[in-house]
């Protein structure tokens, strides 16, 4: 199967006249289609390695491929362009713009690109919603929507531009443990009936748990891989 992203030698390191390494060669790839969870304590990198994965932060040394580009010489334009058509994120805290309705936000990463949103992407994201399960609730303001509401609009607007990889930051870290199976529920079926990669960022073994592969960071190195037949 194809690789949605692989990293090869990952290094990072910060600050310059003191140092502090935060990954160590990481050599790691995630299958096409795959739902995985980065699973690891508060300053283990797990959270460095997913921006370094999303592109958001460079590594110090070591290469990475996205759907079969390599981003190594890529400059800041090219990667934001890479972002956009390639991955959506998902994060702890939503971002959700409260002056906005949550059809708006979802159609907000297309609007930011193109300006306007024609009926055939306003339709798509009234699919989105439907998906989600907020159709009754689109076109209230974000102020106006539970957490459990507000997070599932998030996840909309992660694919509203057909990306072929998700990244998801502690995705349920804000919400009770009801919310967080609906949620996680949500995010299966989209890996299933869109074929979306997914990886997850989550220090809840539970959540962990219901993926079929998971990789342990400690102390930034990888302790732990497992995948779940």
């Amino acid at each position: 199967m194809d690789k949605a992203i692989e990293l090869s030698g990952i290094n990072k390191i910060y600050g310059t006249e003191i140092k502090t390494q935060v990954l160590y060669d990481v050599n790691l790839s995630f299958n096409e289609q795959s739902f995985n969870a980065i699973i690891g304590q508060s300053g283990s990198g797990k959270s460095t390695l997913l921006n370094i994965m999303g592109t958001l932060d460079r590594p110090t040394s070591g290469t990475i491929t996205i759907s079969g580009r390599q981003t190594d010489h890529m400059n800041r334009d090219q990667l934001a362009v890479l972002r956009n058509e390639t991955i959506g994120f998902i994060f702890q805290f939503h971002y959700l713009l409260p002056e906005f309705t949550a059809l708006e936000n979802v159609l907000m990463p297309y609007l930011i690109k193109h300006n306007k949103a024609d009926k055939k992407v306003t339709a798509r994201a009234e699919e989105l919603m439907d998906m989600v399960g907020l159709s009754k609730v689109k076109n209230n303001k974000a102020t106006n929507m539970s957490g459990g509401q507000q997070q599932r609009t998030a996840i909309a607007r992660s694919l509203i531009m057909n990306p072929r990889i998700i990244l998801a930051d502690e995705p349920t870290g804000n919400l009770d443990s009801d919310t967080t199976e609906v949620i996680y529920d949500i995010m299966r079926d989209i890996n299933k009936k869109l074929k979306t990669t997914f990886i997850i960022i989550t220090h809840d073994r539970k959540v962990a748990e219901k993926t079929d592969r998971i990789v342990e960071i400690k102390d930034g190195r990888i302790s732990l891989d497992v995948t779940r037949s």
